[in-house]
């Protein structure tokens, strides 16, 4: 009997599905032994379409670079309001674009925040994207990486993470015994949340992070726009002005930071594209991850 289209179109998109799988590469553990912070708690961890949810087991996917090599490694914080991981297209697909172009695309599946799975659920994130850090710095020489072009990128609350790793380097979370630089030495923030203050922040982050009545310190501690010093690292940013969910006054109030400080930063933003878009903003053929590629050579990195 003759396949017919529709079943041949079905076919083949299984067997793309399976090559795609089996080329991926495989998560690995976050840390050698026991998790820091962490409560013994089964492990409720859910995936739907590449959204997961309850992750309190750590990981890396570490995508290495099929085009020519430029030693630099960023570390990749997908977004989802601290309440999900949005692990495809501000994830895994982030990193394989990176890899082709010859960098180290590290996907940082960190834990989501859980009074039932942490001890202090607000820096639970954090340790993850410390450790992360500081696990390529541990594997710089293996992987062909420059241990001081090592960067952390992040999409909405995964970039409020990013700005937090590079804003709140000067105290370790974690056991660091070789006192290894957890400094990121670059930051790429896509429509970040970068601020919880009442006016511009993202209300659902700041709960999920911090809990629905954190006090005015932890709120002052983690609006990063507050955080910014002469010793902050370097930044792209790219945002929407339509933006409903994360409104781009959080990436403007960064950038004027930055400037302040006489930090080096680059900010591209789109007339439209909402939230959300990760590499491709659907109203516009401009590629804002190929301008930051850019704008990173330039910078050294």
């Amino acid at each position: 009997m003759p396949i017919r289209k529709e079943q041949f179109l079905t076919l083949l998109l299984f067997a793309v599905t399976m090559v795609s799988c089996a080329q991926q590469p495989k998560p690995v553990p976050l840390y050698p032994g026991d998790v820091p912070n962490s409560k013994t708690y089964p492990d409720y961890e859910m995936v739907n379409n590449m959204r997961y949810t309850h992750v309190s087991r750590p990981t890396l996917t570490i995508f290495k670079p099929t085009g020519k090599p430029t030693g630099t490694a960023i570390v990749i914080c997908p977004g989802g309001g601290y309440s999900a991981l949005a692990m495809g297209h501000e994830g895994l697909d982030v990193a394989a674009r990176l890899a082709d172009s010859g960098i180290v695309g590290v996907v940082l599946k960190y834990r989501l925040p859980n009074d039932s799975t942490m001890e202090d659920k607000t820096i639970g994130p954090l340790q993850d994207a410390q450790r992360a850090i500081q696990y390529v710095r541990e594997h710089a020489k293996e992987w062909g990486v420059d241990p001081h072009k090592v960067g952390i990128m992040g999409f909405s609350a995964g970039g409020h993470l990013a700005s937090t790793a590079g804003t709140h380097f000067d105290q370790s979370y974690i056991a660091n015994p070789r006192h290894i630089s957890l400094r990121p030495d670059f930051m790429v923030l896509g429509y970040p949340v970068i601020s919880f203050s009442d006016s511009i922040g993202h209300h659902g982050s700041r709960d999920n992070l911090l809990g629905k009545n954190a006090p005015a310190d932890s709120i002052l501690k983690y609006s990063n726009e507050l955080q910014v010093t002469s010793n902050t690292p370097p930044a792209f940013l790219v945002h929407a002005k339509d933006d409903k969910v994360v409104p781009v006054a959080n990436s403007i109030h960064f950038v004027e930071a930055m400037q302040a400080h006489n930090v080096p930063v680059e900010v591209y933003y789109y007339d439209a594209g909402g939230h959300g878009f990760g590499m491709h903003n659907k109203t516009s053929d401009f590629d804002w991850l190929a301008l930051a590629l850019q704008w990173l050579h330039g910078q050294g990195f």
